[in-house]
């Protein structure tokens, strides 16, 4: 695809932008990295990696003011929707299509949307960043209300399809996150929380899949699996709401099931078939003695949280 024609001016007002940004810079203490041997690159890489998780716990009380915003939308019946272009876009996508078989949780309710659609997924679609006006109509067209989370995921803090998609999330009243690379950006700007994870320059000048994308990937694993644990998606630590569509998932419910109650593999199967494979139901129905009806009320009174209904149904201790 063709460059698009552009005014000089503009393009020498984007080349300064870009020089601004901490992720275009160069490492000032890199040697040519040709000419380093193998071991050496992948010693020198790895340094650099190893630096971003102090720098996501460094943004640790945003994070959490994120994922308590998102935990209580979600619980009020709203949706959660990653917005992004390139790398920051398949990382949101990954993230929303991991969550119906970890949380069987229902696929419009952790929603990732990229500039350029689903191709852009497996084939870069450089210019799609820059229409400002798409995520609006893509939102719009899942009708966002503001009971909706829209988490605006950049880089460089700049890019247009996000911005544009923040703006319009803020003019429905959504709560709005952005996590960007650079400090001050404009999607910073926008958002009710800003998540700010400033890697500094990447082994490679300008490409932010590296240290910026695992950045990305580490908070966006925060945001949705700590709200999912809001909502009691977890019970002593294992999923409790996944979905077994395959067999490996099937074996992982009946030792979820195992681990939680202390039945051998014969009950846990047994239990998991009485509960039409619900992991929930089948480790109520065994640590309580309950049937499938009443743990079914127990759990829908408690709001899915198994720890609350166990306690529903245990008699007190005299």
């Amino acid at each position: 695809m063709q460059t698009p024609a552009a005014d000089p001016k503009v393009r020498a007002e984007l080349r300064a932008e870009l020089l601004s940004l901490t992720t275009e810079a160069a490492r000032s203490d890199a040697a040519d990295l040709d000419e380093l041997d193998t071991l050496e690159l992948v010693l020198a890489m790895n340094r650099e990696d190893a630096i971003v998780p102090g720098i996501v716990a460094s943004q640790a009380d945003d994070i959490a003011r994120a994922v308590d915003g998102i935990a209580n939308r979600l619980a009020r019946g709203g949706r959660l929707f990653y917005l992004g272009a390139g790398t920051p876009g398949r990382i949101g996508v990954l993230d929303a299509s991991e969550c119906p078989p970890t949380f069987g949780t229902d696929p419009s309710l952790v929603v990732g949307l990229i500039a350029g659609g689903h191709d852009a997924i497996l084939t870069a679609i450089e210019h799609a960043e820059d229409d400002d006006t798409a995520a609006r109509a893509e939102l719009a067209a899942l009708d966002l209300s503001e009971l909706d989370t829209v988490v605006g995921l950049s880089a460089s803090g700049r890019t247009p399809y996000v911005v544009g998609g923040l703006l319009a999330a803020r003019e429905v009243g959504a709560l709005t996150v952005s996590v960007a690379s650079n400090a001050g950006s404009p999607i910073a700007a926008i958002a009710d929380v800003a998540i700010d994870v400033v890697v500094g320059p990447e082994f490679v000048a300008g490409s932010t899949r590296l240290k910026s994308g695992t950045a990305q990937k580490l908070v966006l694993n925060m945001l949705s699996t700590l709200s999912m644990i809001r909502l009691g998606k977890t019970y002593q630590g294992v999923m409790v709401d996944l979905r077994a569509t395959n067999e490996k998932l099937v074996a992982r419910s009946e030792l979820t099931v195992m681990r939680a109650t202390g039945a051998d593999a014969s009950s846990a199967s047994v239990a998991l078939a009485a509960a039409d494979g619900g992991v929930k139901e089948a480790i109520l129905m065994l640590k309580t003695g309950a049937g499938r009806p009443e743990t079914t009320r127990a759990l829908q009174e408690a709001r899915g949280i198994l720890r609350l209904a166990i306690e529903a149904l245990t008699p007190p201790v005299a």
